[in-house]
């Protein structure tokens, strides 16, 4: 049987019980544009605890050679023998907008899931998380979502994540008037389009006769790898049809690209594809397919500075080559080049002090728990010139991270949408034409 024909035939036996959790409902295709800045915008989370002293203050060289200008030589010895990547763009990214190189995660606790609902929500969060929970506070998906006019579709908000912590979460929140109604598609391609997973699906195409195990796998990978939870007064989520099948196809062909072996090095760099080079792979067939109008990525194997140091560095150089790349593809698809605005910036950063840990080329480790240092992050906003301010950098300490949402949704033409009180921060103004 067809994996379409499964889907459909599922969805009439269930009367809609069961749903593709990762298709959330559609609104109109087009928004009026008439106050927006552009009509595209990529935030890119340069995730994972990024300190400030190795990135802008470049303390062991230039370690982001394609966001940063400067001839600043990189040290042998923090590569590690890695082969020297290539530019994927020749331009370096900071001269296509405003750097921010002093900006702060200003509050709340200094870990991962919290920061990025700071980002994602323009809220910091001062109490306990509850990671079992959805934010309290309506996310940029939802904020989009809700306030154009016409409503938007979901084809056109994308949230694509790695794995590690309940990322899911924060396509939408609990938020009375929001929730999954105003949901973006979420996608952990990580766990979905890999070898792991194609262990588990099998073929997702075809099925003989009726294996109920394997429909049952199918079922519970689903499950396990796309946000599922919804509260009571969401619980009549549909799908439009059109919508439904341009996801299974979108789905299907990954799958299809899986099998043939064209993800194992797609952008062939030197020695490996990092997490985070997949990561934009995956956010960049989405916007090869889609053009969605808002999406975010997020990167996290900077986090490996707990224990290793160097491999942090060389860490910094593959995401710094992954968003030269990710912006690479923005400007070479028809319909979001010299229309999309991209925002790059750190979740939180890392501690001044090291903690005991010594890699093998005799550095200490760092971990990231509350000091003055973890909250140094910097931002990056860039996109067409008249539109963002070209090759600003701005070096006192300005802008936080609850400013991404209100400048987002400047971008897009819904910030006075808004209602009052609802967002703590404020556009960066500076950065904009």
């Amino acid at each position: 049987m067809e994996r379409r024909s499964f889907i459909k035939k599922a969805a009439v036996a269930t009367t809609g019980a069961f749903a593709l959790p990762y298709i959330l409902p559609s609104g109109r295709l087009f928004a009026a544009s008439g106050n927006r800045i552009v009509n595209h915008v990529v935030v890119c989370l340069y995730a994972g605890g990024v300190r400030n002293l190795e990135t802008m203050h470049k303390a062991e060289g230039n370690l982001m050679p394609n966001l940063l200008s400067g001839t600043e030589g990189i040290n042998p010895q923090i590569i590690g023998g890695m082969t020297d990547l290539p530019s994927p763009f020749p331009t370096k990214l900071q001269s296509y907008g405003t750097l921010f190189k002093e900006f702060r995660y200003a509050a709340g606790a200094t870990g991962h899931f919290n920061a990025h609902s700071a980002v994602l929500t323009g809220h910091y969060n001062l109490v306990d998380v509850n990671l079992k929970q959805r934010p309290a506070n309506p996310t940029i998906f939802e904020y989009y979502r809700k306030h154009n006019s016409p409503s938007m579709s979901a084809l056109n908000a994308w949230w694509v994540s790695n794995s590690l912590g309940p990322y899911p979460a924060l396509n939408f929140s609990n938020y009375p008037g929001y929730g999954a109604l105003y949901g973006a598609n979420y996608i952990q391609p990580g766990s979905v389009i890999s070898q792991d997973a194609l262990s588990v699906l099998g073929d997702p195409k075809n099925f003989s006769g009726v294996d109920l195990e394997k429909i049952n796998k199918i079922r519970s990978f689903c499950d396990n790898n796309f946000a599922k939870s919804f509260t009571a007064g969401d619980a009549g989520i549909t799908n439009t049809t059109e919508d439904a099948l341009l996801l299974d196809q979108y789905i299907k062909d990954s799958y299809t690209e899986a099998l043939a072996g064209n993800y194992d090095n797609p952008w062939s760099v030197p020695e490996y594809m990092s997490g985070d080079m997949r990561n934009v792979f995956y956010a960049e067939k989405i916007i090869e397919r889609f053009k969605p109008e808002l999406l975010v990525v997020n990167m996290q194997d900077v986090d490996v500075c707990h224990t290793n140091f160097t491999q942090y560095c060389n860490n910094i150089r593959r995401a710094d080559y992954s968003v030269a790349h990710l912006w690479n593809t923005i400007q070479s698809t028809p319909q979001m080049a010299n229309d999309t605005m991209l925002i790059v910036v750190p979740e939180h950063g890392r501690n001044l002090d090291p903690n005991t840990v010594i890699d093998a080329y005799g550095r200490y480790a760092l971990d990231h728990n509350n000091d003055d240092t973890s909250r140094e992050i910097f931002c990056l906003v860039a996109g067409p010139s008249g539109k963002v301010v070209q090759n600003q950098v701005i070096t006192t300490v300005t802008g936080q991270t609850i400013d991404v949402i209100p400048t987002v949704a400047k971008a897009l033409g819904f910030l006075n949408e808004i209602p009052s009180g609802m967002l703590q921060g404020s556009p960066l103004d500076q950065a904009l034409v």
